[in-house]
């Protein structure tokens, strides 16, 4: 049987363990629990089994695969868990947002396949031990041989010959959501016209830096981002704004920094970025 472990089982950690098959499945985090219970928005729920092993010297074998979901900021607490999970062999499957997981990762799994990877599906952390999942599970993989075998165990996921274009088209949609943090709301604020028209030209400023970095993301897909947050649930939030009300650190440089970074490198303007990032930075618990 594959051995599963998720490390960081949180919102998005929970809600993926809740559907792998066929694998004896471990959880490793720093909250010791019995178990994980994920719930469906409209009925229904899974019982993600424990415990959670805290201490990377009690993990009892090495993985097939690793379900990295930590944010992207915690990553090198996560690093004596991946090294103790981590051999030759093993896949070690980023679900973290952001488009430099590889090399972020990769120095701490030594031996491993890292494979970035898109988590399109929302999830909310109603308590350290319940997590609630809004819609159907959907995850996006570059189209690559250890890839194939991850489709294998989760449902849901998908495999995309230009993964990079993916990857950036969901970072400019969590580069937006950043808003949410400034202002302290929820999706319905994309309804005012003013809001909508920063998202509109932060989309923008995502694209053009995208392109640079080779994805394939016309300006006209900042209109199909803006009509994407209008049509939202009022009530859906985004994980940097869960963080930011729980007084956590912010993943704000994996989502927001990230643009201004590789925009300043490509000598392309990024004059929202350039106010929004600090004040994240600043916002961070």
């Amino acid at each position: 049987m594959t051995r599963v472990a998720v490390v960081g089982p949180g919102a998005i950690g929970a809600a993926t363990a809740a559907i792998v098959r066929d694998a004896e499945l471990l959880l490793c985090g720093r909250t010791a629990l019995d178990r994980i219970v994920v719930e469906r928005e409209g009925g229904g729920e899974t019982v993600v089994p424990g415990p959670v092993v805290t201490d990377p010297a009690q993990i009892p074998w090495r993985a097939d695969v690793v379900l990295l979901a930590v944010k992207a900021h915690q990553t090198g607490a996560a690093a004596p868990f991946l090294g103790a999970l981590s051999s030759e062999g093993t896949i070690v499957v980023a679900l973290q947002n952001g488009v430099e997981q590889r090399a972020l990762v990769g120095p701490h799994a030594p031996g491993a396949t890292v494979l970035p990877a898109v988590v399109w599906f929302p999830v909310e952390r109603l308590a350290p031990d319940r997590v609630l999942v809004r819609d159907d599970p959907r995850i996006t993989l570059p189209d690559e041989p250890a890839a194939r075998a991850v489709t294998e165990l989760i449902p849901g996921v998908e495999l995309a010959a230009d993964f990079h274009t993916q990857a950036w088209r969901k970072l400019a949609i969590n580069a937006v959501a950043g808003l949410m943090v400034l202002s302290g709301r929820r999706a319905a604020m994309f309804r005012r016209p003013d809001v909508l028209a920063l998202a509109r030209a932060l989309s923008a400023e995502c694209l053009a830096v995208a392109r640079a970095e080779g994805a394939d993301l016309p300006d006209a897909v900042a209109d199909d981002l803006a009509e994407e947050f209008v049509a939202m649930p009022e009530d859906l939030g985004s994980s940097i704004l869960f963080d930011y009300e729980a007084g956590r650190a912010l993943e704000w440089d994996a989502r927001n920094g990230v643009v201004a970074r590789l925009g300043a490198r490509h000598g392309i303007p990024t004059p929202v970025s350039d106010v929004i990032v600090p004040l994240l930075a600043a916002a961070s618990g």
